[in-house]
């Protein structure tokens, strides 16, 4: 089974953004996804951003995914 976890893009750099994913801080690769800007939620899986989120959606699948780890 593959998880895609939400994040939130704090800053670009070419095609890198820096995430944070409730408090951790990666790199993803945005090449695939197009328009993404910092603010923006994404979907991230393995490093690469798969998809744009809005903010709620973003809220939601995070806590949902708090809630299983409890």
């Amino acid at each position: 089974m593959c998880l895609a976890i939400p994040a939130k893009v704090i800053r670009i750099k070419n095609n890198l953004a820096e995430v944070d994913m409730n408090g951790v801080r990666r790199d993803a690769d945005i090449r695939m996804v197009k328009g993404v800007k910092t603010g923006d939620y994404i979907l991230m899986h393995a490093g690469f951003a798969i998809e744009k989120l809005g903010p709620e959606d973003a809220r939601e699948t995070l806590k949902l995914l708090k809630e299983m780890a409890d």
